[in-house]
């Protein structure tokens, strides 16, 4: 499996762009000259975040970055209302101004307590936004946070297809032909039927990011463990990919070993990589 590399700090001087790993599903990515964070979570190690039901999860990591430590923000992808992915301190700390493109649900939550600017996706709607290099387009796509009649009791879920298209010619205003780059991030999806939709309407993704970790809540794996990970990236077939979301709290109960020993056995090792919190990737 390939290494990223791994700088100290945010890296925003790639022509493209370049993605950060802060820990759990925290990503900044620097994108068409806009800085994008997906699901924020800068709690320290030890803090117990809420799940809902009363049910709580205790964090076993340190993220690669305080609260802080962030750079100015453009937007905030976030994949569900969960205390892991949008946590107490953020909820009392973040710019309510910052636009949160998120479910439906969650827009409508967050709404709630303030936040000015949530931007609700329903399932294949898009949101664009043009930045100083050229213009970056979020599509909500399919996710199933828990199998069968228990989806109903967790968040509504999306994944995310980030599409960046570069202005080329000096003039240029606006997006040509195929995007310069695709990314899939899967949110806390399990795998089942309606992911197949991913691959036959979005393209080629160049890149995606697996939520793993084979989270178990109330008994029940809500999230992929090992091979679910290895079953989504032969339905969707990027490629490359990167495993995130694996080991930052008490309820992931899959070993990101057992996901590198899938992928070996699969035959994917050349296309696949783990990003541990710290590690930033060009784009």
């Amino acid at each position: 499996m390939t290494s990223p590399q791994s700088p100290s700090t945010f890296d925003d001087g790639i022509a493209l762009g370049s993605l950060f790993f802060v820990g759990n599903a925290t990503m900044l990515l620097r994108v068409a000259g806009l800085t994008v964070l997906t699901d924020p979570n800068f709690v320290p190690r030890g803090t117990d975040v809420p799940l809902g039901y009363g049910l709580s999860t205790r964090r076993l990591t340190d993220p690669a970055m305080t609260l802080d430590e962030l750079p100015p923000l453009d937007v905030i992808v976030l994949s569900h209302y969960h205390g892991d992915h949008f946590d107490p301190l953020v909820e009392e700390r973040l710019d309510p101004t910052i636009p949160i493109v998120t479910t439906p649900e969650a827009a409508s939550i967050l709404a709630g307590k303030n936040f000015q600017r949530t931007l609700a996706l329903e399932t294949w709607s898009t949101h664009e936004m043009t930045g100083p290099d050229g213009v970056v387009r979020i599509t909500a796509l399919p996710g199933r946070h828990a199998p069968g009649p228990m989806d109903i009791a967790l968040p509504e879920v999306m994944g995310s297809l980030l599409e960046v298209w570069r202005y080329g010619a000096a003039g240029a205003t606006a997006p040509v032909g195929d995007p310069d780059i695709r990314l899939y991030i899967t949110g806390d999806t399990l795998v089942y039927e309606g992911l197949k939709e991913i691959g036959d309407r979005s393209g080629s993704i160049d890149l995606a990011l697996l939520h793993l970790g084979g989270t178990r809540v109330m008994g029940v794996t809500v999230t992929m463990d090992a091979e679910q990970g290895v079953e989504l990236l032969r339905m969707i077939r990027p490629a490359s990919a990167a495993a995130i979301h694996y080991d930052d709290y008490e309820a992931f109960k899959s070993p990101i070993e057992d996901f590198v020993t899938a992928v070996r056995e699969a035959g994917l090792e050349d296309s696949v990589r783990v990003l541990r919190r710290g590690d930033s990737l060009p784009l």
